[in-house]
């Protein structure tokens, strides 16, 4: 697979000599996340902060693993490595006009031990996860319901576009779901961590497993807050029958969990 090479990044990875496998692979950071040991293989994450004349500068994820793989129907035995398969998730993202990462680079080198690969894309920037926007919420204040909406719309919104394009992100927590306040008013959100996505053939499953996931992990959402989400989440006004079977299969899927300690 030939490497990629977004063209609007180009001229600022090759000013500050990054502009191949190589020199990427090379690049001397500390790790933003400590890397990720298994199987003989690892994989770790870095920050990096590249400067762009005259005084400008853009924030880029460097991401590096040696032999760390993942396995699937179509590569069961040797497997690919698990940039790869994100690389092909972000683009297919991008493709479907969800918004979630810009990728910068991707490569990868075959070697006497194995593979090396890299994946970079681009730091969102003024965006917060919103585990650390609630978290603020709760120290300052929790915010009336009518600066809570925007919030709720633009994830809704953002969990259907995902949905409709029968996409099950498969990790759709909080910490994974990022929004900021644009200046011209109004929210946008982005998804991140997309290596774990499935492609189903019904848009049913991945609404219930992802919509399951956030609701047990935003614990701090009022009843309101999760009655404006579904609704917004299915474009209606009123709840519907349909909504109503939706609301009542993630409240009994909860509720289970809850009880198994799941």
């Amino acid at each position: 697979m030939k490497d990629f090479l977004n063209p609007r990044w180009a001229d600022v990875l090759r000013y500050n000599g990054l502009g191949d496998f190589d020199s990427l692979w090379a690049l001397d950071v500390g790790w933003f996340e400590a890397p990720n040991r298994r199987r003989g293989g690892w994989s770790g994450v870095s920050r990096c902060e590249l400067p762009m004349p005259p005084q400008e500068s853009r924030g880029v994820f460097v991401k590096r693993q040696e032999n760390h793989k993942t396995f699937s129907w179509c590569h069961p035995i040797a497997g690919i490595p698990t940039f790869l398969r994100e690389f092909r998730l972000i683009v297919h993202y991008k493709a479907c006009g969800i918004p979630a990462l810009e990728p910068v680079y991707f490569g990868v080198r075959r070697f006497a031990g194995g593979h090396r690969a890299i994946l970079a894309t681009e730091e969102l920037t003024d965006f917060i996860s919103l585990e650390s926007q609630v978290q603020i919420w709760l120290e300052s204040g929790f915010p009336p319901a009518s600066a809570r909406r925007p919030y709720l719309r633009a994830i809704a919104d953002l969990s259907s576009q995902i949905h409709r394009n029968k996409i099950q992100h498969n990790c759709y927590y909080p910490k994974h779901i990022f929004v900021r306040m644009r200046p011209e008013g109004g929210v946008e959100a982005r998804v991140i961590d997309l290596e774990k996505s499935r492609l189903r053939l019904l848009s049913l499953p991945c609404a219930l497993r992802d919509l399951d996931t956030l609701n047990r992990h935003a614990p701090e959402w009022s009843r309101g807050d999760r009655l404006r989400f579904l609704k917004s989440y299915l474009g209606i006004g009123r709840l519907t029958p349909y909504a109503k079977w939706l609301w009542r299969r993630l409240a009994a899927r909860a509720m289970r969990k809850s009880g198994a300690g799941a």
